[in-house]
C-alpha cells in the first residue's frame, strides 16, 4: 500500500469499509470516498477529516491514478459511474475483502467467522486483548460502545478480524487462531444452498494455521484443516470450553465458571445482559485462552464490556417497559434475540417490528422468518430494505406476514411506524433488522422516555 498517497472509497459509509478507512487515515494517507446515503457513521467520518460525498460524481476522485488505491465494497453495483471510471482510466481497485488480507497479512491474524455472533464476538475479544494490556488492532463489524469505534490500533502484530462470509470475502484471510460461531444457510444469493455455504466455511477453516475453534456440533472436522480443532459451547460440558454453575440475575445478567482445558475460570460476569452474550463471551475467551491471556485478565475483560451498538443493545429499561434495538436479520438471529428477551423479561408482553432485509433473504427464508417472529406477542412487519438488489417481482413483506400465525400483527410502511406506536401501550419493544430501522432507535426511546419517563 505504501505506493499510493490518496486512498479513495466507494462505499465509504459500510461499517467494515469504514474501518479501514479510518486504518488509512491514521496510518497518514489522504482518505475519501462515496457513499449513497449520509448516516451518522459518516457524520464520524467527515467529523475525522475524511471527506465523504453523497452523489455519483466522478470529479471528486483524486486525478492521478497512479498515486490512488480506489477500494470498493461488492455491495456497489458493478455499473455504478465513480466504479466504472476508476477501472477504464487505469486506477489500482480493490475490494474490501482483499485490501483486510493484505492488512493482515504476516500478522498474528485472530478471527471470528459465523452466519451470527461474529460482530460481538470478535468485538469483545479485541477488547480482552485491549484491557488485558497485551494490546491489537482490530476490524470490527459494529461500533465497540466501550471505544466508540469499529477500528482499534496497537503497537504489536496482534490483529482481530470479523470474518465475513458475504462474497466469500473471509477466503482473503489467513488466521492464527479463528472461531467459527454459525454456519447457517444465508446469502443464497451468493452460496444458493446451505451444502455451499458449509464448503466455505471449511474452505476458511483450511486457511487457519494454529487452531479452530468451532461450536460444538458444528461439522468441520481434521478432514478440512490442518489446524488444531477445539469446541465451544453455552453448557454442554462435552465442549473444550463451556459454562458450568450458571446463575442468573434479575437483569438478566449472569455469572458463570468458565470450563477450558487447562482449569476453571471462576466466577466470571457478563458486562452486557441475554445468555447469548454468556455463550460469545465463552467463544471470545476460548481465543484469547488458547492465544495466551491469563485467565484473570480474561475475567476482568468480561465484566467490563459494554457491548456493540446495535447488537441487543437496550435503549430504555425502567419497571413495567423497556427497548431493545437489535441487527438481527436472520431467522436464527431474530429467535436467539427474542430467546434472550424473554429470559431477561419473563412473562412480559413483546412486541416485535421488524425490517427485513434484501429481496432474495426475504424470499428464500420466508418461513423460517414467520415462525421465529412467531415467538413474539405482537408483529409490525415493515417493508423490505433492498440495500444492493433490484426488487424481485412477487417478493414482498407480505410473503412473511402471510406466514405468521399470530393474530395481533400488522403489515405496515415504515413512514408509519411512529404514528402506529404511539397509539399502543408498550411493555417490551424490540426493533430488528440490518437496513436503515436504526434511524427509529432515538424517536423510539424518546417516545417511551415521554409517555414512561426517564
Amino acid at each position: 500500500m505504501g505506493k499510493y498517497r490518496n486512498i479513495y472509497f466507494i462505499g465509504i459509509g459500510g461499517i467494515g469499509m469504514s474501518a479501514i478507512a479510518r486504518y488509512f487515515k491514521f496510518k497518514g494517507y489522504n482518505v475519501s470516498g462515496y457513499d449513497r446515503t449520509p448516516s451518522e457513521l459518516t457524520a464520524e467520518l467527515e467529523k475525522e477529516g475524511i471527506p465523504v460525498h453523497y452523489e455519483d460524481n466522478t470529479e471528486y476522485i483524486p486525478a492521478d491514478a497512479s498515486d490512488t488505491l480506489v477500494i470498493y465494497t461488492p455491495a456497489i453495483p458493478h455499473d455504478m459511474g465513480e466504479l466504472v471510471h476508476v477501472r477504464e482510466h487505469g486506477y489500482k481497485v480493490l475490494k474490501r475483502s482483499m485490501v483486510l488480507g493484505e492488512i493482515t497479512d504476516g500478522q498474528r491474524c485472530l478471527a471470528v467467522a459465523g452466519t451470527h455472533g461474529k460482530t460481538t464476538t470478535s468485538t469483545l475479544l479485541a477488547h480482552i486483548f485491549d484491557s488485558s494490556g497485551e494490546g491489537c488492532s482490530a476490524f470490527l463489524g459494529g461500533i465497540s460502545k466501550n471505544t466508540g469505534s469499529n477500528l482499534m490500533t496497537s503497537g504489536n502484530d496482534v490483529v482481530v478480524a470479523e470474518a465475513d462470509e458475504f462474497d466469500r470475502s473471509f477466503l482473503q484471510l489467513h488466521p492464527e487462531i479463528a472461531v467459527i460461531t454459525a454456519m447457517d444457510a444465508d446469502h443464497l444469493d451468493i452460496y444458493s444452498d446451505l451444502t455451499h455455504v458449509k464448503e466455505a466455511f471449511r474452505a476458511f477453516a483450511s486457511q487457519v494455521s494454529g487452531t479452530v475453534i468451532k461450536k460444538y456440533g458444528l461439522e468441520i472436522g481434521p478432514e478440512d484443516t490442518g489446524a488444531r480443532i477445539m469446541t465451544y459451547s453455552f453448557d454442554d460440558i462435552r465442549a473444550d470450553f463451556h459454562a458450568e454453575r450458571i446463575r442468573k440475575d434479575g437483569c438478566g445478567y449472569f455469572t458463570f465458571d468458565l470450563i477450558h482445558p487447562g482449569g476453571t475460570v471462576a466466577d466470571c460476569r457478563t458486562g452486557i445482559p441475554g445468555w447469548v452474550n454468556v455463550e460469545n463471551g465463552i467463544a471470545a475467551s476460548a481465543i484469547a485462552l488458547t492465544y495466551g491471556l491469563a485467565p484473570e485478565k480474561i475475567r476482568e475483560a468480561l465484566g467490563t464490556f459494554s457491548g456493540v451498538r446495535r447488537r441487543f443493545d437496550i435503549h430504555y429499561n425502567r419497571p413495567g417497559h423497556a427497548y431493545i434495538d437489535d441487527y438481527a436479520h436472520h431467522p436464527a438471529e431474530i429467535a436467539a434475540a427474542i430467546s434472550s428477551i424473554r429470559d431477561i423479561f419473563p412473562g412480559r408482553k413483546l412486541t416485535a417490528v421488524f425490517q427485513p432485509h434484501l429481496y432474495t433473504r426475504t424470499r428464500d427464508f420466508a418461513a423460517e422468518f414467520a415462525a421465529a417472529l412467531d415467538q413474539a406477542d405482537r408483529l409490525i412487519l415493515l417493508d423490505i430494505y433492498p440495500a444492493r438488489e433490484e426488487p424481485i417481482p412477487g417478493v414482498t413483506s407480505e410473503i412473511i406476514f402471510d406466514k405468521v400465525r399470530s393474530a395481533e400483527k400488522a403489515l405496515i410502511r415504515k413512514e408509519e411506524l411512529m404514528d402506529t406506536l404511539e397509539k399502543e401501550d408498550i411493555d417490551i419493544i424490540a426493533t430488528f433488522g440490518a437496513g436503515n430501522i436504526d434511524r427509529f432507535i432515538g424517536p423510539v426511546t424518546g417516545m417511551m422516555e415521554r409517555r414512561y419517563g426517564k
